[in-house]
């Protein structure tokens, strides 16, 4: 159980990692557009200062009071620690990363960026010790309306991307990208990250699934 639990978290935390490296280096190439969500916090970032990263921390802890609301339950911890691990590494990694003048520089680096991001979602979502906010309001919504998961994404990402334009945040071919291939991408990481998270730990959300329907 020790070296299931260990593994679980070096993966969330690794894929955590990724996953906010990958939302900077999009930033880094916005001429092409960010993702719906970012998108929103870059507006507000231009609007109300502070820092993209720490938009990103409050509107989760916004999503995430609203959503409590909404379930009577209370998040697992791995949510909390998806909000504050994300919005403080792009930050980090927005400051590590140099500015990119090219346009040629910026279509890498964004390309580059979308399959890192793909990758740490699938790696951070394998061990399940928690989804993102924004996952879970997304499913509050369907649960609550009856749409279907397909409908209620693309609403709410629309959504927040319209605002965030308003607000002056880059919306381009590069956010209409993240919102149709995102998903795409990870439908292929993220079996290969609980395979290998599986191999090296013993620990997949079957055999776990399994163990508690025999204990009832």
């Amino acid at each position: 159980m020790k070296k299931e639990f260990v593994w679980r978290w070096t993966f969330f935390i690794s894929g955590v990692l990724l996953m906010s490296l990958g939302i900077s280096m999009t930033i880094k190439g916005q001429r092409l557009g960010i993702g719906p969500w970012d998108v929103l916090h870059v507006g507000l970032f231009k609007h109300l200062g502070l820092t993209i990263g720490t938009w990103s921390i409050l509107t989760g802890i916004i999503i995430v009071i609203g959503t409590v609301i909404g379930t009577k339950q209370l998040p697992k911890l791995g949510t909390w620690l998806n909000i504050l691990l994300i919005g403080s590494f792009i930050d980090i990694f927005n400051w590590m990363i140099p500015d990119i003048q090219s346009y040629g520089g910026q279509v890498l680096i964004y390309l580059a960026g979308l399959i890192v991001m793909a990758i740490g979602v699938g790696v951070y979502v394998s061990p399940n010790v928690g989804a993102g906010p924004r996952d879970s309001l997304m499913l509050l919504i369907m649960k609550k309306t009856g749409w279907s998961i397909k409908n209620v994404r693309t609403g709410l990402e629309v959504l927040v991307a319209c605002i965030g334009w308003i607000l002056g945040g880059p919306v381009g071919i590069g956010t209409v990208a993240i919102a149709l291939l995102l998903g795409q991408l990870v439908h292929y990481t993220l079996p290969s990250s609980q395979k290998l998270l599986f191999k090296i730990s013993g620990y997949s959300q079957f055999n776990t699934l399994k163990s508690a329907e025999n204990q009832k």
